[in-house]
């Protein structure tokens, strides 16, 4: 079967219980065009760095049919995880080859012309293919904490990707200027299923008893700012818990520090379940880092903070120190701990609020997408080869 209505994800997650941007856009443009057929490309399993992390080495999967979602009828999403056997430096040459493995698994599925959606920064050796692309920015990896030739490789290829896509998105503001300097971008910021977080839901079994101090999200030091979190649950002191819910990529040495300070360390939790955990806690918090990296995020938990209505506390990162007073109370770090505690054991307990008319949904944001990428297709007329 031959299908030139076709789109390749170059993901920097893969797709598993923990919905992100990548995930809820892609199940949308799926379910809104039944003629589309997908193929999501995961991050490569690294085997040297599972070695160097001391867990099992395993090859990547490769190419294999996508979870079921509702309404997509079967073998219209497709999955590839590839596999890294040596870091760059010892094997030059990776990302032009995972490319050339991209568009053989493409081939495979009868994409002779598919268009590219590329937020991995690897991606940019695609480009070569010649095919329609589209570059969606959700991260300022420049602006994160590296080793030299990381930066300088990532610089290369995001300077690649902004010169050679037909068409590219941001999911912030801040991306738009950064990014926005020497080309046309697209603002599509991320969004929530508002009616999902409303529905009443019962606490889940895994919360500990008592006032809880939440926060959602990927556990990473490029956000999490962890003494902050020490000093959050330090000032609880007994009387409520902070409990961290979501992917832990910390340091072991990080996770003993929150562990010893009484945090309490969910890991990941299935995205359909997330709405009850936001529901019953008594202050959702956003204790992250500022810094220019976090300054170019557009954090998904913004939205679902505020679909579920509970009282937020944040530091002053992009999104949150924007969002109105009545909804977001931003703090100083020096204070964050303070106020977070006041908040979670308050007396009564602080009422939730309704969601705001216009906060941005997946089905507004799916189908500015969907247009984003007729553009790309339309400023690019492949020739068959």
């Amino acid at each position: 079967m031959t299908d030139s209505h076709g789109l390749v994800v170059v993901s920097l997650e893969p797709w598993d219980q923990v919905w992100r941007r990548n995930q809820y856009l892609v199940a949308g443009l799926l379910r809104t065009d039944p003629d589309l057929r997908i193929l999501f490309v995961e991050p490569p399993s690294d085997m040297a760095y599972a070695a160097l992390r001391r867990s099992q080495p395993r090859r990547g999967r490769g190419l294999r049919p996508g979870p079921d979602l509702d309404g997509v009828e079967a073998d219209r999403l497709w999955l590839y995880e590839p596999t890294k056997l040596a870091p760059r430096r010892v094997a030059p040459g990776y990302d032009a080859r995972r490319a050339r493995r991209i568009v053989h698994a493409a081939h495979r599925l009868g994409f002779d012309h598919p268009t590219l959606w590329i937020n991995d920064l690897g991606g940019s050796a695609l480009l070569r293919s010649g095919l329609p692309s589209l570059y969606d920015v959700t991260d300022d990896w420049l602006a994160a904490d590296r080793p030299a030739p990381e930066r300088d490789r990532l610089a290369r290829d995001e300077r690649a990707l902004l010169d050679g896509c037909d068409v590219v998105t941001v999911c912030s503001p801040n991306l738009a200027l950064t990014k926005g300097t020497g080309r046309s971008v697209q603002v599509i910021t991320n969004g929530v299923d508002a009616a999902r977080y409303a529905e009443p839901q019962s606490r889940p079994h895994d919360l500990p008893p008592g006032r809880i101090a939440l926060y959602v999200g990927t556990l990473h030091a490029d956000r999490l700012d962890v003494e902050l979190c020490v000093a959050t649950s330090d000032a609880l002191d007994g009387d409520g818990t902070l409990v961290l819910v979501g992917p832990a990529a910390l340091e072991p040495d990080e996770l003993h520090r929150l562990s010893e300070a009484g945090v309490v360390v969910l890991g990941a939790r299935p995205a359909p379940t997330v709405p009850a955990y936001l529901q019953h806690a008594d202050v959702l918090v956003v204790p992250h880092v500022v810094d220019a990296f976090t300054d170019s995020l557009d954090p998904i938990k913004l939205y679902e903070y505020l679909a579920v209505g509970r009282p937020v506390v944040s530091t002053a990162v992009a999104g949150f120190r924007d969002a109105p007073e009545d909804r977001v109370m931003v703090a100083a770090p020096d204070a964050f701990p303070g106020v977070v505690a006041e908040t979670a054991t308050a007396r009564p307990r602080v009422p939730s609020t309704p969601p705001p008319a216009d906060l941005p949904t997946w089905t507004s944001q799916t189908a500015l997408m969907r247009d984003a990428l007729a553009e790309a297709r339309a400023r690019r007329h492949p020739t068959p080869r």
